[in-house]
């Protein structure tokens, strides 16, 4: 109870001065962001070092690029003055030894994907002691991740298989990974250049790569930083594409030296077909909540994310820079942490609430958000899809969906104005909103 009151004096405290700071959280946050270095700062591993920590993981169908993507991921951070590792491929470890799916029993086939993960969890273990002292920039890149091993199990049998090791599909998938790259395997859309030639352990023709290709993109569906490298361009083009997708969500500025960086796009949508019209999706409950800040022109925010009581916690600060840029440290935090900020939650805004479904559609990544009661007036029967692409002209849109308009230049329709409780349009600024 003495330790309730002190924290609530200290809150106190720091709203009379016009603080921003009721905690160390908070403290932490903007001191890195007032660096000059425009790196976002999404380390899972709760450091405190003031050097970044960044886990990548590179998936998908064969043949469609993760070897080369990998070296040429590792040269370019490194030219940076990043400390990059490279976690191999756990399962090549038993493949490259004998073992062969296709002579597995079920049994046998679980047993194996169940050590497979293990063996993937203690491997990036291991490179998480070794960044522990870093004193640079390091990146971890991954040869797949923890959800992979879905892909190659019956549903059934995957969440046996979680519910025996105590896992969920947010800890493996969510909170593992600051970002999931899928290769699109060249068997979907680049047929010409489909090989497995040197690789031993894959005997897949096009028909099997595309269906190995859909089933692992499926399961990594959800993840908040999910993107899809397709075949729309040359090889050498996808994995600059690749690499510019990892520069945009770290937040490193390349400027020409890599293909253009995706945008954002945003659609009201009036209208959702039934269930059964999806794709594979992910569903999960989101409640957004803004916080004080000692600027009109900085944002911060908090935001929670969960599916079955398993949740995500981010906090992100966003301040305009000159020139109509702005910098956006995005980082996660404890549930202890989340709880400490709430105290400053800005009482000019409404705490939002969503129901996001997430979903790949045509190699394209989505996420459709449908406002949920408690309701903001603004939001009350609200539904906005976003989607990242390159693609200026966009004109294909999921058909299960009926789309009003593209709003993405439509400043009423960010999520700031959208939950404030007056009129007052954040100078007029479209992009006013933080990335999600």
């Amino acid at each position: 109870m003495e330790v309730c009151v002190l924290l609530a004096r200290n809150v106190s405290m720091c709203l009379r001065s016009h603080r921003v700071v009721a905690c160390k959280v908070i403290r932490r946050n903007l001191s890195e962001i007032r660096k000059p270095l425009k790196v976002i700062d999404m380390s899972q591993n709760g450091s405190e070092s003031k050097y970044k920590f960044y886990k990548v993981v590179l998936t998908g169908g064969p043949c469609g690029g993760k070897t080369t993507g990998q070296i040429r991921l590792s040269t370019f951070f490194e030219n940076l003055g990043w400390k990059v590792y490279r976690a191999p491929e756990a399962a090549m470890t038993y493949l490259g030894g004998g073992v062969r799916f296709p002579d597995l029993s079920r049994d046998e086939a679980f047993r194996l994907q169940e050590d497979i993960i293990k063996t993937m969890m203690v491997i990036e273990k291991t490179y998480h002691n070794l960044a522990e002292s870093r004193n640079r920039n390091t990146l971890l890149i991954c040869d797949r991740g923890t959800m992979d091993g879905s892909a190659y199990l019956m549903k059934e049998d995957w969440e046996i298989m979680k519910g025996r090791n105590n896992w969920n599909d947010v800890d493996l998938r969510d909170n593992r990974y600051n970002q999931v790259i899928h290769m699109v395997s060249a068997a979907s859309g680049a047929e010409d250049f489909y090989t497995v030639a040197g690789h031993k352990s894959r005997t897949e023709d096009l028909e099997g790569a595309r269906g190995l290709d859909s089933i692992t993109a499926d399961s990594w569906v959800g993840h908040p930083y999910y993107d899809v490298i397709d075949n729309s361009t040359d090889f050498d083009t996808k994995i600059s594409r690749m690499i510019a997708a990892v520069c945009t969500r770290v937040g490193i500025e390349t400027g020409d030296r890599l293909a253009p960086n995706s945008i954002k796009r945003k659609f009201l949508v009036t209208c959702v077909a039934s269930d059964e019209s999806f794709p594979h999706y992910q569903e999960f409950h989101v409640v957004h909540d803004y916080l004080v800040t000692p600027s009109r022109k900085m944002q911060a925010r908090l935001r929670k994310r969960g599916q079955k009581g398993n949740w995500t916690y981010t906090h992100t600060i966003r301040r305009p820079e000159i020139k109509d840029q702005s910098v956006e440290l995005r980082m996660p935090i404890t549930e202890k942490d989340y709880e400490i900020l709430m105290a400053q939650r800005d009482e000019q805004h409404h705490t939002v609430f969503k129901i996001r479904r997430c979903f790949l559609w045509n190699n394209q990544y989505y996420q459709l958000d449908m406002y949920r009661e408690p309701a903001p007036p603004k939001c009350k029967g609200l539904m906005l899809l976003e989607t990242f692409t390159t693609d200026k002209g966009l004109t294909t849109l999921p058909d299960f969906l009926t789309v009003e308009k593209e709003v993405t230049e439509e400043p009423k329709y960010s999520m700031f104005n959208l939950s404030q409780k007056d009129e007052y349009l954040v100078d007029g600024d479209p992009n006013a909103d933080m990335a999600e």
